[in-house]
């Protein structure tokens, strides 16, 4: 006969009944282009990069974050999920960080959800300039066949993907001040990562576009034909000397600029690294001539660079591609989440 007290451990039989989040799709729709990324798990701690997708958008069908076409926008989305060939039909998505109020709150901990909600709205009088019942958090299903599960703000998805990236850095970033630069094709967005944390936030105009409208005006060419050729290549000779110099020599005095406003508006006087991301970051030599304009060690984003790569990546054109994921691959990490 057994006498004492038997202990059971139900903590494996626990997990097994936990719920997982469920597989998504990271989808950042940008100003010149949708991109999709499909991330999963390679064993503790790991990821690996099973798809992804960059499917061009019309000229203006998203401006300022702000979408014009839908019908355009979704059209691509459907385009780019076929071409990905995946049977995964939820999405994480982000607004744009202009269109969102952000502010961090203190709250007492052990509240009911309502008294909760209550509270929030009594914090959100304080900091809001509009009357709460303008102020709504939306998103739509775009067809039958994806469902949106996620929606974020763009910037904290980068912050996702930074997190990546950190540990490349040496002694992973500790205690240093690394500034992610995203350019996109109009808006090129300054954000100040120190130890995991935000501590600077600024968007100017100044973008891809404008490389493509260089294109178009030295060669010729109309809008449609400057920004392929930008992507594809095989514009003249002289288009190296005569248009993407100059432009990248323009590019490296924003960022230093952009650095300028960082170092006046805040306590700190030394940025460490500078990671750049965005569809201008895979131009060649972009590194290069950032680090002699703004003094500061500079490489190409690429949170990719640690994940094992599915049978269906090109590891040559991912690495190229990787710089203007940053929001997508952000996105696709929250599934995930705890």
């Amino acid at each position: 006969m057994f006498k004492g007290n038997l202990k059971l451990n139900l903590e494996p039989l626990e997990r097994l009944f936990e719920p997982k989040s469920p597989p998504l799709i990271g989808c950042d729709i940008a100003s010149s282009a949708v991109k999709m990324v499909e991330i999963a798990a390679a064993g503790k701690g790991l990821y690996r990069v099973e798809r992804y997708a960059i499917e061009p958008l019309p000229r203006d069908a998203v401006e300022d974050g702000n979408i014009n076409n839908l019908e355009a926008v979704t059209d691509c989305l459907k385009r780019g999920w076929k071409r990905m060939g995946t049977s995964i039909r939820n999405l994480a998505l982000a607004l744009p960080a202009a269109a969102v109020i952000t502010r961090k709150i203190i709250v007492p901990a052990g509240q009911a959800e309502r008294e909760l909600e209550l509270q929030v709205e009594t914090e959100a009088n304080q900091y809001i300039p509009f009357a709460l019942e303008e102020v709504n958090l939306d998103f739509q299903v775009i067809g039958p066949a994806l469902k949106a599960v996620v929606m974020d703000i763009d910037s904290f998805a980068a912050q996702a993907a930074f997190e990546l990236i950190e540990r490349q850095l040496p002694d992973a970033g500790k205690d240093q001040s690394v500034a992610i630069i995203d350019i996109g094709g109009a808006i090129m967005t300054l954000n100040v990562m120190r130890n995991g944390q935000s501590v600077y936030l600024r968007e100017q105009p100044f973008g891809g576009n404008q490389l493509t409208q260089e294109i178009q005006s030295h060669f010729g060419m109309s809008p449609e034909e400057a920004e392929a050729a930008k992507r594809a290549g095989g514009l003249p000779d002289n288009y190296e000397t005569d248009v993407l110099a100059p432009f990248l020599d323009r590019l490296g005095l924003e960022v230093a600029r952009a650095l300028q406003f960082f170092f006046a508006s805040t306590q700190f006087n030394q940025i460490n690294h500078i990671l750049l991301a965005g569809g201008c970051a895979a131009l060649p030599g972009i590194d290069e001539v950032v680090t002699k304009r703004a003094a500061v060690n500079t490489r190409v984003a690429n949170p990719f660079a640690n994940m094992a790569l599915s049978s269906k990546i090109r590891p040559k054109q991912l690495t190229s591609d990787a710089p203007s994921l940053m929001v997508a691959c952000g996105l696709a990490m929250r599934r995930f989440d705890a």
